[in-house]
């Protein structure tokens, strides 16, 4: 992409023995070329040239105004918390919820899993991301130690794709108009709340600039000792790039240095399998069970999705086959084929193979819906005979389907298919007569 007021393409690093600073160098998360950066005005957007990856986002006054819609976003979650998001009436009777209702919906029907399940992603994951994005740029100016800082900050990285609000109020839809085809619903002030947190957290999530926050937390104290020597090496935690071996520690963050993320492949090859063989019950035992007037069955996904279709709702049962179908399949068989070319050291089409990885690791998480959309309908309806939802097996089956793809693309090290991709080139490249010169 060309230089403008916008985004700034990185100068390629080619001889990467002679630059005695590496300060301003990055390494990209998804090729791994090391790159120059360069001044970024607030802004400017950093991709990577071979590949075009976002290597940073500089912004204005980033931290200051993260740290509002933080305290923001912890406001509106409380007000979630404790209000009621939807208001179900049936035959006279009235049965309201909340979102802390959902998991203990689950935990009374004797699914504890996906009672934490639900907790995690709607509830724990949310607070203690915006709780620690505010603690660490607060503790910035404060007297919080630099170690303590970093081990927030850490963790901070590794909640990002456990919270899933934005998921849980797309299934709070899905939710909302099977509820309006059984009774009159109506929407509660810990609905909006949840859709302004929606917001609010997505606008913190692309205003904060990481480089920014870790090269404060760097100030803030004594780096690690390490030693400038060896070739270069990026921190996979804060993107620091330095010299050194595998084990030294990051000078920014402390955390041990790693060229490449260990076992990858065999790891990613197991949760793969894992995700592959839960998928067969999830899709085949029952989700839930609706009773109505006395009178009701299990249903699986699928029925659920044709159940969508009789009530002529076309668009919703679209998106539940997509999100619950669809893109657990598709996820099965990108990463598969990704592992497959990768080990097969498959050097085309290495551009499109790393949009696949890209696209599979965003929407892993969409397939939560239909988790989110039972636990509403367990939480609200809660009738007796007249009216009630079960959670059943298969939503435990699915849940896990979900989590164990999104850790194997966690797992995964998309980098290792241009190491490969470069192995097989040299491999293959015609032998030099002895005394030709390159």
């Amino acid at each position: 992409m060309p230089d403008n007021a916008n985004h700034s393409v990185p100068r390629r690093v080619h001889d990467v023995m002679a630059i005695p600073n590496t300060n301003d160098l990055r390494e990209c998360h998804d090729c791994g070329l090391f790159q120059r950066l360069g001044a970024l005005r607030p802004g400017q957007v950093a991709e990577c040239e071979r590949c075009g990856a976002i290597l940073r986002r500089r912004r204005r006054n980033s931290l200051t105004t993260t740290a509002a819609l933080s305290f923001a976003g912890l406001m509106l979650l409380f007000v979630a918390l404790i209000s009621p998001m939807l208001d179900f009436r049936l035959a006279g009777q009235q049965q309201s919820t909340g979102l802390a209702g959902l998991p203990v919906g689950f935990e009374n029907q004797d699914m504890p899993i996906l009672a934490i399940v639900v907790f995690v992603t709607t509830m724990a994951a949310p607070f203690l991301r915006l709780f620690l994005t505010l603690l660490v740029i607060a503790g910035l100016r404060g007297g919080i130690a630099r170690h303590w800082l970093i081990m927030m900050a850490r963790l901070r990285g590794l909640l990002r794709p456990w919270a899933m609000i934005e998921v849980f109020m797309l299934g709070m839809f899905v939710a909302y108009t099977r509820l309006a085809a059984l009774a009159t619903v109506e929407i509660g002030l810990g609905l909006y709340a949840l859709g302004a947190l929606m917001v609010v957290t997505a606008w913190a999530d692309c205003w904060l600039d990481d480089d920014a926050l870790w090269s404060a937390i760097q100030r803030k104290g004594v780096a690690a000792a390490v030693p400038m020597t060896g070739p270069l090496i990026g921190c996979d935690v804060c993107d620091q790039v330095t010299r050194g071996v595998p084990g030294d520690l990051c000078p920014r963050c402390d955390t041990p240095l790693q060229h490449r993320k260990p076992n990858a492949i065999g790891r990613t090859w197991a949760l793969l399998i894992a995700s592959a063989l839960l998928y067969i019950p999830a899709n085949l035992l029952p989700v839930m069970t609706v009773i109505r007037l006395g009178k009701g069955a299990p249903s699986t996904i699928i029925g659920g999705v044709i159940e969508l279709i009789e009530y002529r709702m076309w668009p919703l049962a679209a998106l539940v086959f997509v999100a619950s179908i669809l893109v657990p399949m598709l996820k099965l068989v990108g990463m598969g084929a990704l592992l497959i070319m990768m080990q097969a050291g498959a050097g085309g089409r290495l551009q499109d193979r790393t949009r696949i990885f890209r696209l599979v690791d965003f929407i892993g998480r969409w397939s939560m819906i239909d988790v989110f959309m039972v636990g509403i309908l367990t939480a609200v309806v809660r009738m007796g005979s007249l009216a009630s939802v079960t959670p059943e097996w298969g939503a435990v089956a699915f849940a896990s389907v979900v989590v164990c793809t999104m850790l194997a693309a966690l797992s995964f090290d998309p980098r290792m298919m241009w190491d490969a991709a470069e192995r097989r080139a040299v491999d293959e490249a015609p032998a030099r007569p002895v005394g030709v010169a390159a």
